[in-house]
């Protein structure tokens, strides 16, 4: 019992010291929760996510890809390990790990933002552009993931009018993965 006390004690610290703009306290806060309890994905991909939001890519991935092997149910890990894969230009390696995800159920929004990633590697922007708009319609719990999803779906529109037909698909897919990868939460 004292063990997960210190857990969910370390967990908020760090979430804390993250909000505070303290990254390295919250980084070590997060490691020692890993500690406190090592089968937990949880430490991990709080850590990927302050990682990434440092810029730090390469250590946010190695996270994830912890968080989602210890815990390979928790969609959200799986997701930003994806994505980090995916705007990194290695969206086979994304649709592999999104793939669990396709099995959610119509109401998450993660399934149908992983359809319009996917619809996008394609360059079937129509197609990306009514999966977004399917999951913002789910009111999926993360506020910050949907604020990143209508930057994407508003980059995507923007280049639908001013490219029209004539567009290079395949610098376009590289300027709105650019501007929205550099943005995981």
């Amino acid at each position: 019992m004292e063990s997960h006390t210190q857990f969910d004690r370390l967990l908020a610290e760090g979430l804390a010291a993250s909000g505070a703009g303290r990254a390295d306290e919250a980084l070590g806060l997060f490691a020692q929760a890993c500690d406190a309890d090592p089968a937990s994905g949880i430490p991990h991909f709080l850590m990927g996510s302050e990682h990434a939001s440092l810029g730090h890519f390469a250590e946010a991935e190695s996270a994830f890809a912890n968080a989602v092997l210890l815990s390979p149910a928790f969609p959200l890990a799986r997701y930003q390990l994806g994505l980090l894969q995916f705007s990194s230009q290695r969206a086979a390696m994304a649709l592999l790990t999104w793939q669990p995800l396709l099995d959610l159920p119509e109401s998450d929004a993660l399934l149908h933002f992983v359809r319009g990633l996917s619809a996008l590697a394609r360059n079937a922007f129509e197609a990306a552009l009514g999966h977004f708009r399917t999951g913002l319609a789910c009111e999926p719990s993360n506020p910050a993931l949907c604020g990143d999803i209508r930057q994407l779906v508003d980059a995507v529109e923007k280049l639908e009018r001013s490219a029209g037909d004539s567009a290079d698909h395949s610098q376009a897919t590289h300027v709105l993965l650019s501007a929205y990868g550099g943005r995981l939460h």
